[in-house]
């Protein structure tokens, strides 16, 4: 088989994801292909307009569901290795996350936030992949994030059974309201445009807290703006 052939969805199916599933990845609750997050802007033109391609990130990767971790954004193998890191970079400023792959089939290349040995960037072979302990243990340490916090940081999410996924800002605010409590802030303000989502995400904070058993004392203020 000719690598240099393939499509990039060809690269994901033989290459990457089967390194995810050897690195002990869920493909069920850890890996999302495809995730979109934005649908593009509105171009207008006179009396016509049209929407700009969506943004949508080739794998994010997730500690437990809709608690990202990583992502990984994917070429096809006429491209180098770290052909997709920019654009990588970016997608992962818009998620908030600290760990950045980006992939050719070839292996990875790793590029690390919160790196403490000077090396932010390094190439991984296919079977070099870390496991999601690991990035999460790392992410925790630089957070200082301790074992009774991380009960609270981790608590799942309400599901009603339709896989309704929140939409990326919805699991931010949800996420760094919860840690921010978990690590003793008292009083938080979310502020929410209209149509985002506010009750949603409220509940989702509520739910989560009475499930690692804070509710009692902590408000959550949204406002609209």
């Amino acid at each position: 088989m000719n690598k240099k052939q393939l499509t990039e969805r060809d690269i994901c199916t033989k290459y990457i994801t089967p390194a995810l599933e050897r690195a002990g990845w869920d493909s069920a609750t850890q890996v999302r292909e495809e995730f979109p997050l934005t649908k593009g802007r509105i171009i207008v033109r006179g009396k016509l307009h049209t929407r700009a391609q969506h943004k949508r990130v080739d794998y994010v990767l997730f500690y437990k569901p809709n608690i990202p971790l990583a992502l990984i954004e994917a070429k096809d193998n006429n491209h180098s290795l770290g052909d997709g890191m920019q654009q990588a970079l970016g997608y992962a400023e818009m998620l908030q996350v600290p760990f950045v792959f980006s992939s050719n089939g070839d292996g990875f290349l790793f590029h690390n936030k919160i790196a403490t040995d000077g090396m932010i960037e390094r190439e991984l072979s296919l079977e070099e992949f870390p496991t999601a302990e690991e990035l999460w243990q790392s992410w925790s340490v630089h957070r200082g994030i301790t074992g009774q916090q991380e009960r609270l940081i981790t608590q799942d999410y309400y599901s009603d059974g339709s896989n309704k996924s929140p939409r990326y800002y919805q699991f931010l605010a949800i996420n760094k309201t919860v840690e921010a409590i978990a690590q003793g802030q008292k009083r938080i303000l979310l502020v929410m445009a209209t149509g985002t989502g506010k009750t949603f995400t409220a509940f989702q904070i509520i739910w989560r807290l009475w499930g690692g058993g804070l509710t009692k004392g902590c408000l959550t203020n949204l406002a609209t703006k």
